[in-house]
């Protein structure tokens, strides 16, 4: 039998709480993963505190954000614990899994896949059914009946969509430069035709832009920054426009703040992080 229970792999005090890597052994993924955990300071062994899900981007493992991103900062003095998880199953060595920065590895898209060649590319049942279970079955410090979600790029596609499908399950959502409508650009179509096959309307079902308008009863607004210098942007991959006009239809509430001179990377996102998490803060802390 795998290791389903977490272990432990390192641990690195920071802003007097602790940064910390599990393994485990993934039933959803069928494989090994890695998380992060970033615990703040405790003011008793009773405090419980609630849960901020990051989702990173395309390339990225469970360490790009805690190494980069400064959120532990405020993270620890507003008393939220952040759970990163990494953005696809590892080590299968399915044919072709790594061939392109875009698909397979790194590239979970954060939903379940139905083409037989990637059927452990479960992430969607990952982040949204084993985490939360995993996290509350092991870390009594965490009270995961308060979440928050929030991601960059990619991330940003999953938290938003994993967000719209699970309102009762999450108190709020952010986003960094997200992929906001990907059946209408180039990694999006690339990922759904391999992940989900060619039946349009399963994709509609991973895409913020078409879900909000079946589920726009939020109730904590929106929020996404995105930098006016992102290449990716300009390459229409990431369509804002598409989603701040769905929302204004499906009268959602959504703060787009269009950040003048910022690109795509974690420079952009750890300039901005501090509002994001203050504004998971007063949704998780009320």
């Amino acid at each position: 039998m795998e290791n389903t229970k977490p272990t432990e792999i390192s641990s690195s005090k920071m802003f007097e709480g602790f940064n910390k890597r599990y393994k485990h052994y993934s039933p959803s993924l069928n494989c090994s993963m890695n998380f992060h955990i970033y615990f703040p300071p405790s003011s008793s062994p009773s405090q419980k505190f609630p849960v901020l899900y990051w989702l990173s981007g395309l390339t990225c493992t469970d360490e790009n954000f805690i190494i980069k991103s400064g959120a532990q900062r405020v993270a620890s003095t507003e008393g939220i614990a952040l759970v990163v998880p990494d953005t696809s199953p590892r080590g299968l060595n399915v044919e072709g899994e790594s061939d392109s920065y875009d698909f397979g590895v790194g590239a979970g898209f954060y939903l379940n896949a139905t083409v037989e060649k990637w059927k452990n590319w479960q992430m969607y049942d990952y982040v949204v059914k084993e985490l939360p279970k995993l996290l509350s079955d092991n870390f009594p410090q965490l009270d995961t009946s308060r979440a928050s979600i929030s991601g960059h790029s990619m991330g940003g596609h999953g938290a938003l969509t994993i967000y719209l499908k699970n309102l009762d399950k999450y108190k709020s959502v952010s986003a960094f430069a997200p992929i906001v409508n990907p059946i209408n650009c180039p990694w999006g179509q690339k990922a759904f035709t391999n992940y989900l096959g060619d039946d349009k309307s399963a994709w509609e079902e991973y895409d913020a832009t078409c879900l909000i308008s079946k589920f726009n009863d939020v109730a904590a607004t929106i929020l996404i920054d995105q930098g006016d210098d992102d290449k990716f942007l300009h390459e229409n991959q990431l369509l804002p426009n598409k989603f701040d006009e769905a929302c204004r239809n499906a009268k959602a509430p959504l703060l787009l703040r269009m950040q003048p001179g910022y690109d795509h990377s974690y420079y952009f996102v750890s300039s901005f992080i501090d509002d994001h998490i203050r504004h998971h803060a007063q949704a998780l802390n009320p």
